[in-house]
């Protein structure tokens, strides 16, 4: 597994000191959450007496979409959340009622998503699968 320095100048980037910090963070999972938005970020940094401007956190993270070190999601919530880019594709569920969202993966699902696709002639360059509902956690409140 490359380093992060390496990581960033492969991807045309200079290695800078805030997209150093929050490429760690991103690959790390130190807060605990893999999709962030650049205020969760911020928040983070703030915790652990960081300074990183909010401005600076959003420049980063849309430099990392352009060159695909992240994918930026816009789930229900009005925000965009960022994850990195994985090599392996996955759907998500989102908690309507709290935000938290969950990766799964089902080969049925697949298949059926593969197969409509064929049965009118499509040829699927990219999709994504994103159930809302209300988590087992929310349901309890």
């Amino acid at each position: 597994m490359p380093n992060i320095n390496e990581e960033l100048k492969k991807a045309g980037l200079k290695v800078t000191n805030p997209r150093i910090k929050i490429l760690q963070l991103l690959e790390s999972n130190e807060s605990g959450q893999r999709h962030m938005s650049a205020d969760d970020i911020y928040k983070y940094f703030l915790e652990i007496n960081e300074e990183m401007s909010l401005a600076t956190i959003y420049r980063v993270l849309t430099q990392f979409e352009g060159v695909g070190i992240v994918e930026r999601h816009n789930f229900e919530s009005g925000h965009s959340v960022f994850e990195l880019c994985d090599e392996e594709h996955h759907d998500h569920m989102v908690c309507v009622k709290t935000g938290k969202v969950i990766e799964f993966f089902d080969e049925v699902i697949e298949r059926r998503q593969r197969e409509i696709a064929q049965e009118h002639g499509w040829e699927i360059t990219d999709h994504s699968l994103i159930i809302y509902g209300i988590s087992p956690e929310a349901q309890k409140k």
